[in-house]
């Protein structure tokens, strides 16, 4: 848990979390704070299993994935090229349209350009292409004066993404199943603040939206699962206008290590269908043991 992205206090309340779970269900479990000595602290500690509640780079996107394989130590959530692939926005979209998939336009361009001219007609969304939990989202409105004034702190290349106006749903894969669909409301959009403060948002399990619309993202959901080879657990996010009816559901990205903190999305949606927090901890350690 921990580890060195933005998204560092989220990962250190989800494994928090977990561990806490897992405690309860009967493991014995270290925390591991994971820094550059994360080999040498996995190889004092020899674990049977290796629970990932990282999120953001190097937690996510592979990397600390590549070093477990490396070390054979089994672990939970996505492996190596499916948590590559998903946290990589740009490729992700490639793969939903390759598999028929709703997603809105977007272009990888460099920050310097995007600061100096609409690289995608007003409203447009901009952020980094390789990470989570709505960190470094600049919204440009129609009608705008001018381009977004980024930071020096965006990456050299952001992604470029037409707004996509609706509600905010999202589906939690676990194995071959989806689980059911939450309505995420919020005062103004679901940004990082939204998302992990108390009461910064409002969950609706199930969504209380048209029948269609539901089944939609239960299959799309799954077939992302798929595509993109994730494993064990995935949550896919998507955008619904209502007034475009079927037409209106896009696809923004599939999270395979989602938030497991109190206000997290996946949990819940695993409590509605009946899967407790600690039963759904358990359910992910066991399938990583089997991954021998």
């Amino acid at each position: 848990m921990g580890g060195m992205s933005s998204e560092r206090e989220v990962s250190l309340a989800s494994g928090r979390g977990c561990a806490a779970a897992l405690r309860e269900e009967g493991f014995e479990v270290v925390e591991v704070d994971c820094g550059r000595d994360l080999p040498v602290r996995l190889d004092e500690l020899r674990p049977d299993v290796a629970f990932n509640a990282l999120h953001g780079p190097f937690g996510e996107d592979g990397t600390v994935q590549g070093i477990l394989e490396w070390m054979a130590i089994p672990y939970t959530h996505s492996g190596v090229l499916a948590s590559a692939l998903a946290l990589d926005k740009e490729r992700t979209k490639a793969i939903y349209r390759n598999v028929g998939l709703p997603v809105v336009e977007s272009v990888l361009a460099p920050r310097d350009e995007v600061r100096t001219r609409h690289v995608l007609p007003p409203p447009y969304v901009v952020k980094p292409y390789n990470e989570g939990s709505s960190v470094g989202v600049y919204i440009v409105h129609e009608g705008s004066n001018g381009p977004p004034a980024l930071p020096d702190t965006m990456p050299e290349v952001v992604m470029v993404e037409a707004f996509a106006a609706g509600r905010e749903l999202t589906t939690t894969v676990l194995g071959d199943r989806a689980l059911t669909v939450t309505d995420i409301l919020t005062d103004t959009w679901y940004d990082y603040d939204a998302k992990y403060r108390p009461g910064g948002s409002r969950h609706v399990v199930p969504a209380d939206i048209p029948a269609d619309i539901f089944d939609a993202c239960l299959s799309h959901a799954l077939t992302a699962h798929r595509a993109l080879g994730c494993r064990s657990l995935s949550r896919t996010d998507f955008r619904w206008d209502p007034a475009r009816g079927a037409d209106g559901l896009i696809l923004l990205e599939t999270n395979t290590q989602p938030g497991m903190t109190p206000t997290s999305l996946t949990p819940e949606q695993a409590q509605s269908v009946g899967i407790s927090f600690g039963a759904l901890c358990r359910r992910l350690v066991e399938e990583a043991s089997c991954n021998r």
